[in-house]
């Protein structure tokens, strides 16, 4: 069985018996890099909103990220859609979620950012169906803040994840509230979403 194969079904396994997991060293560390001088090098960030419809809206009071959306434009970018096509061919396959597709933008929290708890997908709406954050700092402690906070559904805390480079966090969209501690420094991670809805245009 090679590496990957392995590594999805360890997600799969997580994912059945706690509804989440956290991976460390999850790709390869030069794939790693290659996506941080990418999220470095991007230009066209945008404060990102908040959404409970099809309407957003910025609220800084809630969130201060900014976003850009990944795309099939550069080889890291394409490399990391491509391993997450390859894992939803799996989730579909062992857990028969009816995955349509993939969706992920990288995230800068420059220092003092934050992201106050929230859900990913409401009860009932059934858009976004696994949460996934890839984190690209290659430094990182206590000190720097920024950590990612994880609640249970009845939302008492269940863990404390450093934004490290490599480490890979995959959770139940609807299960699982959680926040972002503000960053005292920046802070680069990517975030994605596996989705049963119909794609957009982004």
């Amino acid at each position: 069985m090679s590496k990957s194969n392995q590594l999805f079904l360890e997600i799969i396994d997580a994912l059945v018996d706690n509804g989440y997991c956290i991976v460390p060293n999850a790709l390869n560390p030069e794939l790693c890099h290659s996506l941080k001088i990418t999220a470095k090098t991007q230009r066209d960030y945008k404060y990102a909103g908040i959404s409970k419809s099809s309407s957003k809206h910025l609220d800084s009071r809630r969130r201060r990220d900014k976003i850009s959306w990944l795309t099939e434009d550069r080889a890291s970018q394409s490399h990391y859609l491509d391993f997450m096509r390859k894992l939803q061919e799996q989730l579909n396959r062992q857990l028969y979620l009816g995955i349509n597709y993939y969706e992920s933008h990288f995230a800068i929290y420059e220092k003092g950012a934050f992201y106050e708890k929230h859900i990913d997908a409401f009860k009932g709406e059934k858009n976004r169906v696994i949460t996934t954050v890839y984190y690209l700092n290659d430094v990182w402690d206590e000190k720097d803040g920024g950590e990612l906070i994880m609640y249970n559904e009845e939302n008492k805390y269940i863990d404390t994840i450093m934004p490290l480079a490599n480490t890979l966090v995959i959770f139940l969209s609807e299960k699982f509230p959680h926040e972002v501690l503000p960053a005292n420094k920046p802070r680069l991670s990517i975030a994605g979403w596996f989705r049963i809805d119909k794609k957009f245009n982004l």
